[in-house]
């Protein structure tokens, strides 16, 4: 995210969703385990858009969590951030789509299967501004996002690199999983 491409930003949107229904052996499908939407791609979901901009939910304005067999199976959330409002859906029982937009007042970039590159689709970035509009395309056809991770990870072990993304990102990540649970349970 830069805002010399879109300019100031105004809104984040994302989606990530797959279904898994026919699956009850599926760690994702089973309360005992910890199962749910929330926990397993919300992390991608939140953490995307905080990862990229840098910023903390404020406040989470609407959570919506549907449940079936004792998990979180559909969550959708709008959380303000301090320069930006965030939606987003996850499901765990709708057609597979992956995607985050960050809409600024200039332009707009949109990620395509930002979280699973190769299974729900290419890896593609476009960013549209303009008038009239320009879109510029980046693609990444043969990104393989865990393998990058696992090398970053190893590379961190060995004391080549600070790993990326550190424990202390994952638990804001958790934070907000939290205030979207605590919000759903005030409504």
């Amino acid at each position: 995210y830069d805002e010399g491409h879109i300019g100031a930003l105004v809104r984040v949107d994302c989606a990530f969703s797959f279904d898994n229904r026919a699956d009850t052996d599926n760690i994702r499908n089973r309360p005992e385990t910890g199962g749910g939407g929330l926990a397993d791609i919300g992390v991608y979901a939140f953490g995307a858009a905080r990862f990229v901009t840098g910023q903390e939910p404020i406040e989470i304005t609407h959570a919506d969590i549907r449940e079936q067999n004792g998990v979180d199976v559909y969550a959708e959330v709008a959380a303000t951030f301090s320069s930006f409002l965030y939606t987003g859906m996850v499901s765990m029982r709708m057609f597979p789509r992956q995607d985050i937009t960050f809409h600024g007042e200039e332009g707009i970039m949109r990620l395509t299967a930002p979280f699973n590159a190769g299974v729900f689709g290419e890896a593609r970035l476009e960013w549209s501004k303009g008038n009239p509009m320009r879109v510029t395309t980046e693609r990444w056809p043969a990104v393989n996002q865990y393998k990058l991770q696992v090398e970053n990870f190893c590379a961190t072990v060995r004391g080549e690199a600070e790993y990326p993304c550190p424990m202390e990102f994952s638990r804001g990540t958790q934070a907000m999983i939290d205030m979207v649970w605590a919000a759903e349970r005030a409504s």
